[in-house]
């Protein structure tokens, strides 16, 4: 049997390759992949801006259905019966539980966490990425089963933008009756948007797209702050302390991608604030911003960064989505399917913020 992954083979440049599926190895487990999601990460790939992930397949925000189980593989990680075509959502990381983040019990600082996803697909088994028609479950990556009430559009971003949000919003501490501003209103901003108005947090999100920033109110946003009515990051800061009724948000979550998001994270910060730095994940010059340390300090500010998340996570995810999936509007996340052959759209949808979330269905 064939399948297709999209490779990435130079900057801005995919190609189809076919491969043979493989058959899972003891402990391993083939997926085909029924659909996937464009990440803002997946956008920075395509570009070239990672180091590590070039010439690879590209896609990790998905779900899929069981195609094939390796030897011993009867269960999920949460202990789950599973079975063919069971539909579950994997990790799009490893854990390698040997180098120092992970011997400290802090999965999500492992050091070796993108070795399999790196690989150039000639390499078997092949099916790295989510952006393809299967996808090869290594023996030690998490897994976990998706309850049948979920649909394909609902769960799909499970395995990054919602566990993401639910990681980092624990560790940076948000509490009931807090403040929180969300940079940011794409796929990353309104998980986070639901998480947030679920644990009883004040929710406001900062955004210049209209379309966005109705999404933003559906997700359960008390109020948005528009980009294009208030121009500049004093005039932003003042908008939320007046929002607040105080000096500044409790809590600032930045998951726009872009560097000058960071230090007016700083401005909307009150005094005590914590900032959780998710979005901008790239280094170099051209995403060097002024900053005022001073700020920082005389504001007693707690900054904290989130590249990745405790395995784990995922399943917290689901057991999200299956109480709150009738409360949100998680079908408007994206405005049509894209198939394999049309990935270079799809991402060039994603990176122009005209969705949220561009969906991708390999095996339409």
């Amino acid at each position: 049997m064939k399948g297709q992954v999209a490779a990435l083979v130079g900057p801005e440049t995919v190609e189809l390759k076919e491969f043979d599926v493989p058959d899972p190895e003891p402990g391993a487990v083939v997926l085909e992949v029924t659909r996937a999601n464009v990440c803002g990460s997946d956008v920075h790939i395509y570009h070239y801006e990672s180091p590590l992930l070039r010439n690879s397949v590209l896609g990790h925000e998905f779900v899929g259905r069981v195609h094939a189980l390796g030897a011993g593989v009867t269960t999920d990680y949460a202990g789950e019966p599973v079975e063919l075509g069971d539909r579950v959502v994997a990790v799009y990381f490893l854990a390698c539980r040997r180098c120092a983040g992970c011997l400290k019990g802090e999965f999500s600082l492992c050091r070796n966490s993108l070795r399999l996803w790196a690989r150039r697909p000639e390499e078997a088994p092949h099916f790295y990425g989510a952006f393809a028609t299967h996808y090869y479950v290594d023996p030690e990556q998490y897994f976990y089963k998706v309850p049948d009430a979920l649909s394909d559009e609902t769960v799909a971003g499970a395995n990054c933008g919602l566990a993401q949000m639910l990681f980092a919003l624990d560790r940076i501490d948000l509490r009931s009756g807090e403040n929180i501003v969300i940079q940011g209103a794409g796929g990353l901003g309104l998980y986070a948007a639901a998480v947030a108005r679920d644990r009883g947090a004040r929710v406001f999100v900062v955004d210049a797209v209209p379309e966005r920033l109705e999404l933003a109110r559906a997700f359960g946003a008390h109020d948005v702050i528009d980009m294009r009515e208030h121009t500049t990051p004093l005039d932003r800061a003042k908008r939320v302390q007046e929002l607040t009724g105080s000096d500044g948000a409790d809590v600032v979550l930045e998951v726009t991608g872009v560097a000058a998001a960071f230090p007016e994270s700083v401005e909307l910060a009150g005094i005590g604030g914590r900032i959780a730095s998710v979005g901008n994940i790239n280094v170099g010059p051209a995403h060097e911003v002024a900053l005022t340390p001073g700020l920082i300090t005389r504001k007693n500010l707690t900054v904290r960064g989130f590249l990745r998340y405790d395995p784990w996570y995922l399943h917290k995810a689901i057991e999200f989505l299956a109480r709150v999936h009738e409360d949100y509007p998680f079908g408007r996340l994206t405005d049509r399917d894209y198939s394999l052959a049309e990935i270079t759209e799809a991402i060039q949808r994603g990176a122009a913020r005209q969705v949220a979330r561009a969906g991708v269905v390999p095996n339409a």
